[in-house]
């Protein structure tokens, strides 16, 4: 099995290394291709305004000058041009990617393009209690349970354009509950924040965060999952069409 690691924190992210870590257990043949730089929140954005670079790292190791829909493309249309990957593995992030993340999560995103190309494709994150940890984030739980979710994926029936997202609690690996299936939450939009600073010549600038979570009221999304200490599983469709909507607004043209 040929698998393709990429993510959205750059190709010198400790995640990295940890996805490389669980790869490894389910084949030989893994093949790396990331961000140069950090490209947390870049979404699905592709590079058009300027040239992307390939950078060798090591052997099937690649460095690419752009963001993590730049890194699937190179790799699928360049690096493994002769032989695609069975399976695109992103991640592992530092950070969870539930409910709207999933809308500017690089990671998520790097998926999507998989998907988009017909290949198998998984997005895995780690969830960290305290704002601020950086590449201290602790990641053994992605490291403990990451084949043991995996593996039940890689053979499951899977729809065309479709992927996976996998995010692992802030727990120690021996107080995970389980892995539970759920769908994608959705918290209050009024969760973000944006942060006014001054520099020392006296202009203005600003930090995007987030503030306190609204959970949905059922337990049935990944925002509870991940509160009740549970690996959560969620399938994502790239066809966004809302179809209940169709004949209502067609009507409206009749």
């Amino acid at each position: 099995m040929r698998i393709l690691l990429t993510n959205d924190d750059g190709i010198h992210a400790p995640g990295l290394k940890v996805l490389e870590t669980i790869a490894r257990r389910l084949s030989d043949d893994i093949t790396i291709v990331a961000p140069s730089e950090e490209q947390s929140g870049a979404g699905h954005s592709l590079t058009l305004s300027r040239p992307v670079r390939l950078l060798p790292m090591g052997e099937k190791r690649f460095a690419v000058t752009g963001t993590p829909t730049d890194s699937v493309m190179m790799a699928l249309n360049e690096v493994m041009k002769d032989g695609p990957p069975d399976l695109i593995l992103s991640g592992v992030n530092r950070g969870a990617n539930l409910g709207e993340d999933v809308t500017y999560s690089g990671t998520v995103s790097a998926a999507m393009e998989g998907a988009l190309a017909g290949v198998r494709s998984i997005a895995l994150s780690q969830v960290y209690k305290m704002e601020g940890m950086g590449d201290h984030a602790p990641w053994d739980v992605a490291e403990a349970w990451g084949d043991k979710v995996l593996r039940p994926l890689i053979d499951a029936p899977w729809a065309p354009r479709t992927l996976v997202n996998i995010n692992f609690p802030p727990v120690a690996p021996q107080d995970v509950k389980g892995i539970r299936v759920v769908s994608q939450g959705l918290r209050d939009y009024g969760r973000s924040k944006v942060i006014k600073r001054t520099d020392p010549r006296g202009f203005d600038y600003y930090w995007f965060a987030l503030g306190h979570i609204l959970h949905t009221p059922a337990h049935s999304t990944d925002l509870e999952a991940i509160d009740d200490g549970y690996i959560s599983v969620t399938p994502l469709h790239l066809d966004m069409t809302f179809a209940p909507a169709l004949d209502v607004l067609a009507a409206r043209y009749e």
